[in-house]
């Protein structure tokens, strides 16, 4: 049972993280019927890439904020962005769900994926600047409650979505159950308390609010969600996550 969690932890590390923690046969199968494994994920890779912020209060906000975008990518990778360059050709198409499905499998880039992927990491960037303006405990709580959020947000996706076609989602769709979310629930619930539980509380809720956006929009316009939907719920919901971070601290 250990040796089963670690292997979707490890897989789990090696598909959503660039961290070097290796990949043994079987990790990829324990992922995908371990939904609990997405907000661990989340704990660990959100509180690396949160480390710039510990100069919120010794070097300037434009600086902090550089530091954090670079270092959310660096911990987490960008291919998560291919998901939301899909979604931005498919949200511009004109056409019914099967055009919407086949412009998301299209590997040409389109302006609207040019133009989603240039808001995404603006709007990331922006919310680095928000928490480079925070007091350090404030800022790391933020950060990593919107990434364990998002992350959970992804386990619900696995757990409550539909996939539409064959391929990476409908793996997790059906490595996962309903009653399966119970675990990864209570491990994102538990992982707020420290060090700052409203702002993290509210990070980890902003950000699975921020998943539901494109959950809810690929199950009107597609019919379901895949693989693509899966990574731009992952970068939509952390930058829900982080801005209502910081306006719930702006307005305390």
């Amino acid at each position: 049972m250990i040796g089963r969690w670690l292997g979707a932890v490890r897989g789990a590390l090696g598909f959503l993280t660039r961290l070097p923690v290796g990949f043994r046969d079987g990790d990829w199968d324990a992922f995908r019927a371990t939904p609990a494994a997405f907000p661990i994920v989340g704990l660990v890779a959100g509180a690396l890439a949160a480390v710039p912020l510990l100069a919120t209060e010794t070097l300037t906000a434009p600086t902090v904020a550089l530091g954090y975008l670079l270092s959310v990518y660096a911990v987490m990778g960008i291919h998560h962005l291919d998901g939301v360059a899909d979604l931005g050709d498919a949200l511009v198409v004109h056409g019914g769900q099967e055009r919407r499905r086949e412009v998301l499998k299209d590997t040409t880039t389109g302006v609207g994926a040019l133009l989603s992927v240039s808001i995404t990491v603006a709007a990331l960037a922006l919310g680095g600047l928000g928490l480079a303006g925070l007091p350090v405990r404030a800022a790391i709580a933020i950060a990593v409650g919107a990434e364990v959020g998002t992350k959970l947000g992804m386990a619900a996706l696995a757990c409550f979505g539909t996939a539409v076609t064959e391929g990476m989602g409908k793996q997790f769709t059906d490595g996962a159950t309903a009653r399966s979310f119970l675990a990864p629930a209570a491990i994102a619930v538990a992982t707020v308390v420290v060090p700052q539980p409203s702002l993290g509380a509210v990070a980890l809720c902003g950000a699975v609010a921020g998943v539901g956006l494109p959950w809810y929009w690929a199950n009107r316009q597609l019919g379901g969600i895949n693989g693509d939907i899966f990574g731009a719920a992952n970068e939509i919901g952390r930058i829900a996550g982080i801005h209502l971070g910081v306006i719930a601290w702006t307005l305390s």
